[in-house]
């Protein structure tokens, strides 16, 4: 491939290409199709390989603050408006009438003050380590069998309150041991205080997912995302990822699911509104009821006295979304080292990369500019997929079922304990580690899960080395 091609052209990690991007030519479908095709040379690192998020790939930091860098591709000015959201989304919000009237309507039911508590460095939320630990990186959503939330506590449990409200309880979990010496959560709602929940009502625990490189996954093509799918697995592989379809409050109309863990919101504002109502209580534009996921049941909570309507503008949110968007994805480590290379081999022939979709281009007609005709390296196909009976929750979430689960992107994996001083992965913090979350895998995962397992214990470690640098 010669960097005269339009699609290398419009692909090139040199930031000196970026103002040219939206002057190329559409990219023959046949280059486009090679450059993106999974990799059969494993004798050295990929071209571009290094920089996970193209032009936009933060190269810099490694360290505790490895996920909060901006976008490499901002423009002075845009790094200030980044800034300016860091600063919003750290905001301790607190509870209506304040004298600070910007930041009041916190609750009245509520997860968090602000988006950094559940997103702690902008990383890897985790379980709560004991009884005495806060669950505050982690939420239990509630979905009663028709698909809707719980009659009385909404759709997920809050577990603080403003003074003179109850809480609505108190997450607690326990751990058992299984065969394989895996650890299987149970989970747990103490001191209810409207009452039991409905008894069809299924939970489902959430940690906070990292927030790099949001901006890179809402800008691939939906069609590139649709092509990988295969619901009925016509292909005969074993895995038939699904899109999910939800409705979209920022583009008011139903669309494919990217994020969450089972895909349910549609675009970057749809996620910061959901988080701001249900997470703060925060009312926004998208989400402007003032009392945030409280119910009729609860007359207490709606009786409450808010911050206005909305509580978060358009002026406060524009800068969230616009941080969120932002936040850039770290370079990979050690592309070339035999072992990571190994690993990656025995990754790929692992079958992992079925879900795990190593590579995709953003769309070049993307209206934000520095996120637009990128090559990046998420590994994930943005599909659900069925994780089987082990990682099941019976909770329905658009299209998903109680078994499937949106697949996870892998980039920067391997910086979770730097950053957040954990290895605890998968959607409710269950695996001490990366060989634990792929034990857990099953459904259309077991076969890759017991290639994995079949696998001597150096190629095992080989292939953790090839998940460590991401």
């Amino acid at each position: 491939m010669t960097p005269r091609t339009p699609f290398a052209l419009m692909l090139a990690p040199a930031m000196a290409f970026a103002a040219a991007l939206p002057a190329t030519p559409a990219p023959d479908p046949e280059e486009r199709a090679a450059i993106l095709a999974p990799t059969t040379d494993f004798s050295a690192a990929e071209r571009w390989e290094t920089l996970s998020g193209g032009t936009a790939t933060n190269r810099t930091r490694f360290d505790g603050d490895a996920f909060s860098m901006p976008s490499a591709s901002l423009s002075f000015a845009e790094r200030g408006e980044f800034f300016v959201g860091n600063g919003l989304f750290r905001r301790a919000w607190v509870a209506a009438p304040a004298s600070t009237a910007s930041a009041d309507g916190l609750g009245p039911l509520y997860n968090a003050r602000s988006c950094q508590r559940c997103h702690l460095k902008d990383g890897r939320g985790h379980p709560p380590a004991g009884p005495d630990d806060s669950a505050v990186s982690m939420i239990l959503r509630l979905s009663a069998a028709a698909g809707g939330p719980d009659p009385v506590y909404g759709a997920q449990l809050q577990d603080l309150a403003v003074p003179g409200l109850r809480r609505e309880g108190r997450l607690a979990v326990e751990y058992r041991k299984t065969a394989t010496s895996l650890r299987a959560p149970r989970y747990r709602i103490e001191d209810l205080a409207y009452g039991p929940l409905a008894p069809d009502t299924a939970v489902s625990p959430r940690v906070a997912p990292p927030m790099i490189g949001l901006g890179l996954l809402e800008a691939i093509d939906e069609a590139d995302i649709l092509a990988r799918a295969d619901p009925d697995d016509a292909d005969g592989d074993g895995v038939s990822g699904r899109a999910n379809r939800v409705w979209s409050p920022s583009l008011e109309r139903m669309a494919l699911g990217r994020f969450g863990w089972k895909a349910g919101q549609a675009t970057v504002p749809d996620q910061a509104a959901a988080a701001m109502a249900g997470d703060i209580g925060v009312a926004n534009p998208l989400a402007p009821a003032p009392w945030g996921d409280c119910t009729p049941a609860q007359t207490e909570c709606v009786a409450a006295p808010h911050g206005g309507a909305p509580e978060a503008p358009g002026a406060i949110m524009a800068p969230i979304v616009f941080y969120s968007r932002h936040l850039a994805v770290p370079a990979r480590r050690d592309v070339d080292a035999p072992e990571v290379l190994r690993g990656k081999r025995l990754f790929y022939e692992a079958g992992c990369i079925a879900c795990h979709t190593p590579k995709h281009a953003t769309r070049r007609d993307w209206p934000v500019p520095g996120l637009a005709g990128q090559l990046i390296w998420p590994y994930t196909d943005l599909l659900l997929h069925d994780m089987g009976e082990g990682l099941a929750d019976g909770f329905h979430e658009g299209r998903a079922t109680g078994r499937e689960w949106r697949t996870p992107p892998l980039w920067g994996i391997g910086l979770t304990e730097t950053v957040n001083g954990h290895r605890y992965f998968l959607h409710d913090g269950r695996a001490r580690g990366l060989a634990e979350a792929i034990l857990w895998h099953g459904g259309e995962a077991e076969a890759s899960r017991e290639a994995f397992r079949a696998l001597p214990a150096d190629d095992r470690a080989a292939l953790l080395a090839f998940l460590a640098s991401l």
